[in-house]
């Protein structure tokens, strides 16, 4: 069995980890946590802590499931206690991107990070419908990268992602780089900042005196049918009417420069803000 010190094992993300690899046959799991909270959440699972040094005591995997402003923290402090050859990862990739990873040779880093159910793809099962975040009752997609190790390591931590995942219809191998781009640059800095703007935009005409039940049965249909056209998944088009409207509401409402969000360099300011927690404004 593959030994795993599973760190922030009672937080959001270890819990979901806990529930997947729990019982898994391939995998033996060392549950490493701090505060009251998390401690209790593994004790509903039936699952005590483990001292952290026992933890890792030749530990195959240190899996970190914490939050980006620590995970730099902590992997300097465990990094340089695995075992040699062995393979630590992160859920994202800020903290990889951001140069918060200790230099070290002989270990594996490995980043995965989760696609999410699609919204072009329905499932059948209504608890699957209902799980937004996937790795319950949805199916999703995952992104990988080999960030440093042997060219074998890569189908272990494939495999490992796949089993914490579940149910996983793919896996895309892609670098840290590229995983950077994805997420924070293309899905939350630019795609959460358009989403807000729609409630807000909801928000706004309720305000202007439309019923709430109204305006959220438009916007959620007038979402469907723009997605269905830009993304090619429909044979048909913008009426002339909307192209020309929409090109109005790009210049009112973003900056004519909003792809700069994509140059190295502000990807790199990007996850620097998220593993600092703080950020400066836009000029």
């Amino acid at each position: 069995m593959t030994s795993i010190a599973l760190l922030g094992a009672g937080g959001k993300m270890g819990c979901r980890i806990v529930d997947h690899l729990q019982h898994h046959p391939d995998y033996e799991l060392r549950c490493v946590e701090v505060s009251e909270a998390g401690q209790a959440n593994l004790a509903r699972r039936g699952l005590a802590p483990t001292p952290l040094k026992d933890a890792l005591a030749g530990a195959d995997v240190i899996l970190l499931a914490l939050p980006d402003r620590l995970l730099g923290r902590v992997a300097r402090e465990v990094v340089p206690r695995a075992r040699p050859g062995a393979m630590i990862v992160t859920l994202d990739p800020a903290a990889a991107h951001a140069g918060e990873l200790p230099e070290r040779p002989d270990v594996t880093y490995f980043v995965t990070h989760p696609c999410h159910p699609s919204v072009f793809e329905c499932e059948d099962d209504p608890a699957a419908r209902a799980d937004f975040f996937g790795g319950t009752k949805a199916r999703q997609p995952i992104v990988c990268a080999l960030m440093q190790g042997p060219e074998e390591d890569y189908a272990k931590g494939e495999k490992l992602a796949r089993a914490f995942f579940a149910p996983v219809t793919r896996a895309h191998r892609i670098t840290v780089e590229q995983m950077a781009l994805l997420e924070p640059a293309m899905a939350e800095t630019v795609g959460i900042a358009l989403v807000q703007a729609l409630r807000e935009a909801l928000e706004e005409v309720v305000r202007r005196g439309v019923p709430r039940a109204a305006a959220e049965d438009f916007l959620f249909g007038h979402v469907k049918v723009p997605l269905g056209i830009a993304f090619n998944r429909v044979d048909f088009t913008f009426s002339d009417g909307a192209k020309l409207i929409a090109e109005f509401g790009r210049q009112a409402v973003l900056r004519t420069d909003w792809k700069k969000v994509f140059e190295p360099q502000s990807v790199r300011e990007q996850v620097r803000a998220i593993v600092e927690g703080r950020f400066q404004p836009p000029q």
